[in-house]
């Protein structure tokens, strides 16, 4: 079987470049407008528990009754996006999770948090493929206000990501990252 016959979205999860001229390749747009539906009923509603019921049908994983959305939410796919226990994720957060976002216990985005896991190369004449990488942010994660998450990278467990931060690099365990690009600021006992 060439990889091409494979499902393209089990492609993406397993870190695969999609061309442009893959001839699944339109999938991906119709699964985006489908999930665009979803989308716009969520961020139309102040229900919490109606928005943790439309995320989990984005998701396709169910939303814990402890975890808090504040509407509005924007997600690319949803069925590669996982959310664990006690997490909040506050106004006008952006996923791209093609590539997969991993979400665990505990962690809070403040507004305007960017999760990308999707990206392009540098050459011009591939620009147009997508490179998926996953991005995991661990137990008891603060992001700052308009903090972005770039594809590859793990936040790790206790960190904090400072305001307006561009993280492209792993983020140790422990430690506040900040700045463009992010870098270790401090360590937290």
């Amino acid at each position: 079987m060439h990889s091409s016959d494979k499902d393209i979205f089990e492609r993406l999860r397993q870190g695969e470049t999609i061309s442009p001229n893959d001839s699944q390749s339109g999938r991906l747009r119709e699964a985006s407008f489908a999930t665009m539906e979803w989308v716009q009923r969520m961020n139309n509603s102040s229900n919490p528990d109606e928005i943790r019921s439309l995320l989990s049908q984005i998701t396709e994983s169910e939303i814990d009754a402890s975890t808090a959305v504040f509407p509005p939410l924007y997600i690319n796919y949803g069925k590669n996006t996982k959310i664990g226990k006690k997490v909040f994720i506050n106004f006008g957060c952006t996923f791209l999770d093609l590539g997969g976002i991993t979400i665990e216990d505990n962690v809070q985005l403040a507004p305007g948090v960017k999760l990308l896991s999707e990206s392009h190369p540098l050459s011009s004449r591939d620009r147009q493929s997508l490179v998926p990488k996953p991005v995991h942010i661990k137990r008891n994660v603060w992001i700052g206000a308009a903090a972005t998450i770039l594809p590859g990278v793990t936040i790790g467990e206790n960190a904090i990501v400072a305001a307006g931060a561009i993280v492209s690099r792993d983020v140790p365990a422990n430690t506040i990252v900040g700045g463009i690009p992010a870098k270790i600021l401090k360590f937290i006992e």
